[in-house]
């Protein structure tokens, strides 16, 4: 069975701090390998392996896709690609995003599951939204050993909580005790062998940008009446869970919770537009009300008057949805 030999981190906001911190305090010689992923973004200037080494004894690298993995390494996600582990070599997917980020954590964690099982560690650090859910409960149906930092600890405790949500964490610790308890973890016996899932291995599949298609979809979701925030195309609820996932057709994959947020943010959108468009044709109206009158077309003038003033009042109406809107969702963070 041999010793637990792989740790897959994950995190966003906050987590570069925290990582500078963690890496710290392993040891030169750990006997494993350790994986990390920061939602870096496409555009990302891939300066992370730098700046980690500068805190760890552990060489740092940015690494090439088709790379053995060796234990006593980190790899560090590039920008754009979502970072896996496929029978002990790295994989540099570009499948669709997840949580709408690629490099996500998700992929990390599944993979890592699939192809090391009971020898795998994963853990989620800071972040906001509920990324790193999902797959960490995937990677503890493999078998491995999760862990998670307190969210008391976090500078965004969101990640935390929601890996705490979707599955029976093993182990929750304090920043300052993580490495630590990462060191006890690679130096105990993995347990025997679990079973991987089959669904497992297809979201490895779409996130290693491989074709999937719809039928195949069919097997592991439920296409429900929503469609993708990224591609206009129907989206299928995910039948393993918690937390409650969502993919389209083209692969694309959300929590509920991302998706909410990202629906959220669209709604404020067409909101705002159509404020301003209103607005417009307010202003249209009455610059056309105006020349009527000039031109002596007093029933024009009418017309284009009661048009100015019923645009107004539907934008007065807008304009108060959209104010209590927002009152609404500042009383709910109030509340949390």
């Amino acid at each position: 069975m041999g010793r637990r030999d792989v740790i897959a981190i994950g995190g966003s906001v906050g987590a570069v701090a925290a990582l500078k911190q963690l890496l710290g305090g392993l040891p030169s010689d750990l006997a494993a390998a350790v994986f990390i992923v920061i939602h870096v973004g496409a555009r990302g200037n891939n300066l992370l392996a730098d700046i980690f080494s500068e805190h760890t004894a552990l060489p740092v690298t940015m690494p090439d896709d088709g790379e053995r993995v060796e234990p006593g390494r980190v790899y560090v996600a590039p920008a754009d690609h979502h970072l896996l582990v496929v029978d002990g070599v790295v994989r540099l997917g570009r499948g669709p995003r997840e949580n709408l980020a690629r490099p996500a954590v998700d992929p990390l964690f599944r993979s890592v599951g699939m192809t090391h099982g009971t020898r795998a560690v994963g853990v989620v650090l800071t972040g906001m939204l509920n990324d790193g859910a999902a797959g960490l409960a995937d990677l503890k149906r493999c078998g491995g050993v999760t862990v998670v930092q307190n969210p008391q600890d976090a500078a965004a405790p969101d990640m935390p909580l929601g890996a705490l949500k979707a599955s029976d964490v093993d182990y929750r610790a304090s920043l300052a005790d993580l490495p630590q308890l990462l060191v006890k973890l690679t130096s105990e016996e993995a347990g025997p062998p679990v079973p991987v899932p089959d669904d497992l291995r297809l979201e490895v599949d779409i996130a290693l940008g491989r074709q999937v298609d719809a039928e195949r979809i069919a097997m592991m979701a439920d296409v429900v009446p929503m469609s993708c925030p990224a591609c206009g195309g129907v989206l299928s609820q995910v039948k393993s869970w918690p937390p409650l996932r969502f993919r389209c057709q083209v692969g694309h994959a959300y929590t509920s919770d991302t998706l909410a947020a990202e629906s959220e943010g669209s709604v404020d959108e067409a909101m705002r537009v159509a404020l301003r468009i209103i607005e417009e044709r307010v202003t249209l109206s009455e610059k056309m009300a105006e020349d009527a009158r000039r031109s002596g077309r007093d029933a024009a003038a009418a017309v284009n008057s009661r048009r100015a003033d019923e645009g107004r009042e539907h934008a007065e109406t807008l304009r108060r949805a959209m104010l209590g809107k927002a009152r609404t969702a500042d009383d709910h963070e109030g509340t949390e």
